[in-house]
């Protein structure tokens, strides 16, 4: 005799369209004034007497003052009504001293519209005319402000509007040249998991990571900052490509001591906060990651002493105790920036789409045009116009409000660190 077979597991429950239609009666509660402990909870337990369903709530507490809007069902049941809710409502506000608004409708909210980004906002300060120039255009491209809030206020004030209506590109488009019309710094991003998922920051080193330039500081100890200089204004005026000037400007550091690896690493000096940034994104989950055409002599110290998952950057060639003149191993230039930074993400196992890159010259543009979101920091005008969106104030852990990052899960992060 067969053994029986188990019994067929129930079919799952086809999915139901939601109890709340667009013709059911519905309220608006509105509750302002002064914020203290059990506002809400007080106004739940009120509205429970009446047997209300919650469709929608939202709160905001500014400066110790609340407003607390609740959409919930109008009293089917029990014998109450629409005015029995008012009144016990109103007469609880005003128990607390609060003020009440209630008002009548049919169904849920409206639908918000399609294509729907974050618009992140830095200003140092943030004027009410940027805001109002910023909301303005927002409105101009059919763009609808669904919510805003402050990310930080400090070292720079930070708020994110949530748009919908219309697209990102378009909303980038916009908003870029009125941003830089008006001085404040705007990042415009897709809204949705994948912000939240960009898990490899990767980013340049001279002028970016640190304040200085390491082929500067090599210079100054071999007596020759003004030719090296000379070399770099060629470069600028297109005289010579990156490939072409690295070698000269390492050519005039022929027969410096190898000792001098170590004055330059501790006069290397990191850019305001960079050590935040690092911490926050490593606590967060984040690869960290960055690509230099300096050299490795410091990179690989920087590397060190940041906790950095990947470094890549040329090497300045040693003989005999002495630099050369030369660097050894593939060069990195602008095309090597992008392939290093694909290189990392893919063995980070992170998509490109879901990378960041940052930087401040023309040599790391494909860098930034190659990743999910390119940062501009403190850039030249051709970077700026061409990245994604660009922070033109010197503290680099600003970059952590463009992903979203408030100034609260940064402090609460540092409270991390043993």
């Amino acid at each position: 005799m067969s053994a029986s077979r188990p019994p067929e597991p129930a079919p799952s429950p086809e999915p139901v369209a939601s109890v709340h239609g667009p013709d059911v009666p519905t309220l608006l509660v509105k509750i302002f004034g002064k914020d203290r402990p059990g506002i809400t909870a007080g106004l739940f337990d009120t509205l429970a007497a009446y047997a209300v369903d919650v469709i929608d709530i939202e709160q905001v507490v500014t400066r110790g003052r609340i407003v607390l809007c609740a959409l919930v069902t109008a009293p089917t049941s029990g014998g109450t009504t629409e005015g029995d809710l008012r009144a016990t409502v109103h007469s609880w506000a005003e128990s607390l001293k609060l003020q009440a608004e209630i008002i009548s409708g049919r169904g849920d909210n409206r639908p918000r519209g399609s294509g729907r980004s974050h618009v992140t906002v830095l200003g140092h300060p943030l004027t009410a005319e940027s805001t109002a120039a910023i909301a303005a255009r927002i409105t101009s491209t059919g763009g609808n402000i669904d919510r805003i809030f402050r990310l930080a206020k400090y070292p720079v004030t930070a708020v994110e509007f949530a748009v919908s209506g219309t697209g990102t590109e378009e909303l980038r488009s916009a908003l870029a040249p009125e941003a830089a019309g008006i001085g404040v710094d705007v990042a415009v991003v897709s809204a949705g998991l994948s912000r939240r998922a960009q898990r490899l920051v990767v980013m340049d080193v001279d002028s970016t990571l640190i304040q200085d330039e390491v082929i500067e500081l090599f210079a100054a100890h071999a007596g020759c900052e003004a030719e090296v200089a000379s070399v770099t204004e060629r470069a600028m005026r297109g005289e010579l490509d990156f490939e072409q000037s690295l070698h000269a400007r390492v050519a005039l550091l022929a027969g410096l001591d190898v000792s001098v690896v170590d004055k330059v690493r501790s006069e290397v000096r990191l850019t305001p906060g960079a050590r935040t940034l690092i911490r926050t994104l490593k606590r967060l989950g984040y690869q960290v990651g960055v690509v230099s055409g300096g050299f490795t002599q410091v990179t690989d110290d920087l590397q060190e002493r940041l906790g950095l998952d990947f470094a890549s950057a040329n090497t300045l060639e040693v003989v005999n105790g002495k630099l050369t003149g030369r660097v050894t191993g593939d060069i990195v230039d602008r095309a090597g920036k992008a392939r290093l930074l694909r290189s990392f993400a893919a063995q980070a196992g992170v998509p490109l789409a879901q990378t960041v890159a940052i930087g401040d010259g023309a040599n790391d543009l494909d860098m930034l045009n190659t990743a999910g979101l390119g940062v501009a920091f403190n850039a030249k005008p051709v970077v700026r116009e061409a990245a994604h969106t660009a922070v033109n104030v010197p503290f680099l852990d600003t970059v952590l409000y463009l992903l979203g990052v408030t100034r609260e899960e940064v402090e609460a992060a540092d409270g991390l660190v043993e």
